[in-house]
């Protein structure tokens, strides 16, 4: 039996990683098996720019913070070596990074996630990485809203630009006058 004070630790633990799955957009479990210390060291650097959190830790702890949030059915898929790779601000930056890395690492394994309170399996976790990123996605909207207005602008401007050079536009001009 463990000492009191190790498990009000491995409580704390528990509790910490539960409290980040509960504030989680998604979250997705990875078998780390087989990947390099260089490729851990650069898919760790992209995920911390991305603002993903990634947490190696034992399975039974993981398991227990899994109960507590109500992801019990990740626990069937926790066993051998896994990590959690959890989005706080972005839901889709966890499977996007991770899917690159699962398919340059044949050993490296998505075995499942969750996403806005529900667990999700590995094959819609591949599905998520293919939706672009928050960023290109508000790009892509804030360019289909801004070319009708600058669409417009422009025809202002042209209309502008005759006018300054003595032109009348066509439909300014005098119609003939009848006979």
């Amino acid at each position: 039996m463990p000492s009191k004070k190790i498990l009000e630790g491995k409580q704390a633990v528990v509790a910490e990683l539960a409290e980040k799955f509960r504030n989680a957009q998604s979250g997705v479990v990875v078998n780390y098996q087989g990947i390099t210390v260089a490729d851990d060291t650069e898919m760790r650097k992209k995920m911390r720019e991305a603002g993903v959190e990634y947490v190696v830790m034992k399975n039974t702890l993981t398991g227990r913070a899994c109960d507590e949030v109500g992801y019990g059915e990740i626990k069937e898929y926790l066993t051998g070596m896994n990590a959690v790779a959890i989005g706080l601000n972005d839901a889709v930056a966890p499977a996007k990074i991770l899917k690159e890395y699962a398919e340059k690492i044949e050993s490296f394994e998505i075995r499942v996630g969750f996403l806005e309170g529900k667990v999700i399996s590995a094959d819609v976790v591949k599905e998520l990485a293919e939706i672009p990123s928050k960023e290109t996605l508000l790009s892509r909207f804030l360019g289909s809203v801004q070319s009708p207005i600058s669409g417009f602008a422009r025809a202002l401007q042209a209309i502008i630009d005759k006018e300054g050079s003595g032109e009348t536009p066509a439909a300014e001009e005098p119609a003939p006058a009848a006979e």
